[in-house]
């Protein structure tokens, strides 16, 4: 049995050597650095030939709605691991990217949306510590000269404001989302994250007062949360009536 094992690895080994272009050199040359580095450049060429690969500007073929840089996203958000660089071009896995959009529409998860989603937390939390480290006042390298009064000037931190008044905020807030039918152009992610809708094609053409109004409230439902989950260490959930135009992930 054993034999019969070996002389397969060894047939194996004889084709894959002369596919490669290698079966003119010594034994111990095939599998040198160099020959296996060749081998593996050839053996990715043949797959990405047959289909096993696909090439990043072609997610979307495979994934509903991946966008622009939906490669690397997947690499650092979901450790998308099935993956190599050829040239300047990244290649994924495509039983790997199919499995992954099956898993991605069992949750409900549009992955642009969720790109956006992740951009605007992101963007969110770093207004909230610019704002708290007053970063925009500093720059690099600056001069200075201080006096002998410049000593003995500090201060500390307010009292947090009582928690009936954010939660009266955010119950007014509710209010007006339900009032203003914002579900038209909100919506709410996790229970607790406001974004606004977009459409590029409709955008132009949405009214001002409206884009003006939805942003507001989606600024300030976004940061009275994040105020009463500092104070709670977890946020107001808020889960608006489902309607066709109302999304939940």
């Amino acid at each position: 049995m054993h034999q019969e094992i070996l002389a397969e690895i060894k047939k194996l080994t004889s084709v894959i050597t002369q596919v490669i272009g290698l079966n003119d050199l010594s034994e111990e040359d095939q599998f040198s650095k160099e020959a296996l580095d060749k081998a593996t450049i050839e053996f990715q060429k043949l797959s990405i030939e047959r289909g096993d690969w696909v090439r990043e500007n072609d997610i979307d073929k495979i994934i509903k709605n991946a966008s622009h840089g939906s490669g690397k996203f997947i690499r650092e958000e979901f450790n998308f691991t099935n993956h190599f660089k050829r040239g300047k071009s990244y290649y994924y896995n495509k039983k790997d990217l199919m499995a992954l959009g099956r898993e991605l529409k069992q949750r409900n998860v549009d992955l642009e949306r969720y790109m956006e989603y992740k951009a605007d937390s992101a963007k969110f939390d770093k207004l909230l510590t610019d704002a708290k480290s007053n970063n925009k006042g500093k720059r690099k390298g600056k001069s200075f000269i201080l006096t002998d009064e410049v000593s003995n000037i500090t201060t500390s931190p307010p009292p947090a404001p009582q928690l009936e008044i954010i939660k009266a905020d955010i119950k007014k807030l509710k209010e007006e989302f339900f009032v203003n039918n914002f579900s038209n152009y909100v919506d709410i992610y996790h229970d607790n994250h406001a974004m606004m809708k977009f459409e590029y094609y409709f955008d132009k053409y949405l009214d001002s007062t409206i884009k003006r109004k939805c942003r507001k409230w989606c600024d300030d439902f976004n940061y009275a949360n994040h105020t009463i989950a500092l104070i709670t260490t977890k946020k107001e959930k808020f889960i608006p009536i489902k309607d066709e135009d109302m999304i939940q992930l």
